[in-house]
This record gives C-alpha cells, sequence and structure tokens, in this order.
C-alpha cells in the first residue's frame, strides 16, 4: 500500500492567453503516473517562482492565488488521507475520482425496486390494483433469495 505521491503546481508557458499570461497547472504523480489539470488560474510569467511554486508578492492577487493553491494542496492531501484510512489504493484514478467528484453513487437493486413498490403501494386502488403490488412483493422475495 505504499505509494510515492508527488504534488508540484507550475505556470505553463505553451498555453499563455491573449494577455500574455500562463495558466496554473497541478501536476499529481503517483507512483509513477501523473495527472496534470489547470486551476484555472493565470499569472504573468515575471510574477511567477518556479522556485516556490508560488506566486511572487505580497499584492492582493498574489495573496488570493497563492491562498487557492493552499487550498488546492490540502484538497489533495485530505484525499490521500481519507483513502489511506478506507484502506484504498493510492492509485491515479482513485484521486482523480475524487477530485473531481467522478465517483458513482451506488444504489441495490433491491433497494431501487423496494422504493418503487413502496410508491405503487401508495396508489393502490387509485392508479393500480393490488395485484401489481402483490407481483411486485413476490419479485423481490424471489431476487432476496437467489442472492442469499
Amino acid at each position: 500500500m505504499k505509494a510515492k505521491v508527488t504534488l508540484h503546481f507550475y505556470a505553463k508557458s505553451t498555453k499563455a492567453n491573449t494577455t500574455g499570461q500562463f495558466p496554473i497547472y497541478i501536476r499529481l504523480t503517483v507512483n509513477g503516473n501523473r495527472l496534470e489539470f489547470s486551476t484555472k488560474k493565470f499569472v504573468d510569467s515575471s510574477r511567477w517562482s518556479a522556485d516556490l511554486a508560488k506566486m511572487k508578492g505580497t499584492t492582493e492577487e498574489a495573496r488570493s492565488i497563492n491562498s487557492y493553491l493552499d487550498l488546492m494542496k490540502s484538497k489533495i492531501l485530505d484525499i490521500q488521507m481519507e483513502l489511506i484510512h478506507k484502506n484504498q489504493e493510492l492509485s491515479i484514478e482513485n484521486f482523480k475520482s475524487k477530485l473531481f467528484g467522478l465517483e458513482e453513487k451506488q444504489r441495490m437493486l433491491v433497494a431501487i425496486f423496494q422504493d418503487h413498490n413502496n410508491k405503487i403501494k401508495e396508489l393502490v386502488g387509485k392508479e393500480y390494483a393490488s395485484g401489481t403490488l402483490e407481483r411486485g412483493r413476490i419479485c423481490i422475495g424471489r431476487n432476496i433469495r437467489k442472492y442469499e
């Protein structure tokens, strides 16, 4: 479960915008696998410190961008701790799904079917016959026994 995780912020000079500013990118590397994505923040090349991986100066803009970068670093470290606590693999895919909210909401089929039957139960006599509810209950019963 040991994994090497590195995080690096850099101004990407090849993606300069029309005003000549460079976007700030994040490079996350987990066991040699790399994920790069934009922070959607831009900086002048003369105001970026590659050694410190942050914006130079004490202006409001510099403080704001540096705070955002610290927040992103903290978020990535929190994800790393969460994965470790849940005994999940530290992989680039797991980081990516947590960072960008790509996790799927898991629902079990029986729970979905039970929810459907509860709605049918409320409508018996109005829109559905009692036999419809009974067939729904029988179907759930067969599926539960099948997987137990």
